[in-house]
């Protein structure tokens, strides 16, 4: 535990660079001060020119914005690349504004206005204007698209253009948080509507965006490379003149080639491999954040629409000892919905490891004749799949249950989302704060709610938690949302994220926003 405060702590102080000018900032942001959370890397101003290699811990099949991930472990930088942001946010959890100028509500969060900045155009130099983000933002909301955001978009409940640069945006319900979706989700990668209109395939082969790079060759299942965009908004980012962007999926693998020069950033969830890259004296980043990986237990179908299905693998788990066999120890354990430097902390655990009620609910469910046997879908990175051998190595020491691992590819895994069709994977519900995360995650009205809860009590103070702006309500609300997770008990709270990426020492302007998205415009390299 002490290597793991020491890194918080490194973390933290690497982001205080961004304050003392010896970073990469957000530029002219528009948006008051701050920018995103960056370490320095690299002594000196940025250098323009030069080719990076960034490693990503998931292989994409897609260049869609719809069915891009926006967060550290799936393909956010890829998609900050070809699409660019409308908005970020800075270390402290503030907005920052970027080819956005403004988004205001006057009313609570029931309706927004949105402000583009003017002149803005997409890579092929055509307009990019208030009808492209309409257009993108009503496309999540298609069920035939099959966007990943889907239940982020339906939050939306209609969009007007105003004039070029303004979209008035009217909420389903009350908001007020609503930029936070934006700036975490792909409603922040805004495509050409002309491209989209192509079709799938040749927009696959062709994505237009207003990103800060433009798609040079894809070659599946290998490398992506991009070029740098001449009609970017901000210059003189990027810096770089090219990328190449690969998926690393074995965690050991991924260090040892950023390690030995074979690529200059590497996108990093390990915990293991950040606490090397401390030791080693590599430049890294790192954001803190609340919840953590879920286990999420499918509440639709059998074994785990039955309570004590849940309630018992949950008391069967030791995380001190996932943590020892995945982590080396060096992870922290979710015990908590919340970490202790959050306004909304409660020391109540989520579950607590108690191998005699596992097995007494294990048995009782046996008598009953529903013995528990499920499928551990995992895909293929190594942490991933550590997880689920461990889940599976730690149940085969109790009677009635039997456990499988399954990997899938991870558009397997996005597939699952909407089909259902699983006992558990691991999926993630980790926030700075708790809106909107936890709503989506959780409430029973949720397109995102993936173990199928729909618990009245929870969701009534979910939506409570969405809609006040009283934190000691809101406070409250939330102590009711850990309490009923703990007693509903849709999955199981596993570790705290690692929202980290670390680089080679010639690497400058390292910087992150919202879960951990990569921004590869800030980047570059010390000749």
């Amino acid at each position: 535990m002490i290597r793991t405060r020491r890194l918080l702590a490194t973390a933290a102080m690497c982001c205080m660079a961004l304050f003392l000018g010896a970073c990469g900032g957000g530029g002219d942001d528009g948006g008051g001060d701050g920018g995103p959370a960056t370490t320095s890397g690299a002594a000196g101003d940025p250098v323009a020119g030069g080719h990076g290699r960034i490693l990503m811990l998931a292989e994409t099949s897609s260049m869609d914005p719809a069915k891009l991930g926006n967060a550290y472990a799936a393909t956010a930088v890829l998609g900050n690349a070809l699409y660019g942001t409308l908005m970020i946010d800075d270390e402290k959890g503030e907005v920052v504004y970027k080819m956005a100028q403004s988004f205001t509500t006057s009313d609570n969060g029931s309706t927004f206005e949105l402000r583009l900045r003017p002149g803005l155009v997409f890579s092929d130099g055509s307009p990019f204007d208030a009808a492209a983000v309409k257009v993108n933002w009503e496309r999540h909301k298609d069920p035939a698209v099959g966007s990943v955001y889907r239940g982020d978009a339906t939050a939306i409940a209609s969009t007007e253009v105003v004039d070029a640069t303004t979209l008035k945006v009217s909420m389903t319900a009350p908001m007020p948080n609503f930029a936070d979706v934006v700036l975490g989700t792909g409603l922040n990668w805004i495509a050409s509507p002309a491209a989209l209109q192509g079709g799938p395939q040749a927009f696959e082969g062709n994505p237009i965006g207003a990103g800060p790079f433009t798609l040079k060759k894809w070659t599946r299942q290998a490398d992506i490379d991009l070029a740098r965009n001449t009609r970017y908004w901000d210059s003189p980012r990027p810096y770089l003149d090219s990328l190449t962007i690969r998926s690393a999926v074995d965690a050991r693998q991924r260090y040892n080639t950023l390690l030995t020069g074979g690529a200059d950033i590497a996108i990093e969830s390990d915990w293991v491999n950040l606490h090397k890259a401390a030791d080693d004296g590599l430049p890294s980043i790192l954001k803190p954040v609340n919840g953590g990986i879920l286990m999420t237990l499918n509440m639709r179908r059998a074994p785990f629409d039955d309570i004590r299905a849940r309630q018992a693998v949950a008391a069967a788990i030791d995380l001190e000892s996932l943590n020892l066999a995945v982590y080396e120890g060096d992870g922290q354990p979710a015990e908590t919905l919340f970490d202790d430097s959050s306004p909304f902390y409660s020391d109540k655990p989520l579950r607590r490891f108690d191998r005699e009620l596992a097995q007494r609910l294990f048995d009782e469910l046996a008598a009953e004749g529903k013995p528990v046997s499920f499928t551990f879908t995992s895909f293929p990175s190594s942490e991933n799949r550590a997880i689920a051998e461990n889940v599976q190595a730690q149940l085969s020491g109790f009677e009635n249950v039997k456990v499988e691992v399954k990997v899938v590819q991870l558009a397997e895994i996005a597939k699952l989302r909407v089909t259902n069709d699983f006992d558990t994977y691991v999926t993630a519900a980790f926030f700075r704060d708790p809106e909107p995360r936890l709503w989506s995650a959780f409430s029973g009205s949720s397109a995102a709610n993936v173990p199928g809860v729909n618990d009245p009590e929870l969701n009534e103070a979910l939506m409570t938690g969405r809609t006040s702006t009283a934190e000691a309500e809101r406070r409250s609300a939330y102590e009711t949302v850990q309490r009923r997770l703990g007693d509903v008990t849709p999955g199981v709270f596993l570790q705290r994220v690692a929202l980290g990426a670390v680089s080679g020492e010639k690497v400058g302007g390292l910087a992150q926003y919202g879960l951990g998205s990569l921004l590869p415009e800030e980047l570059w390299i010390q000749k």
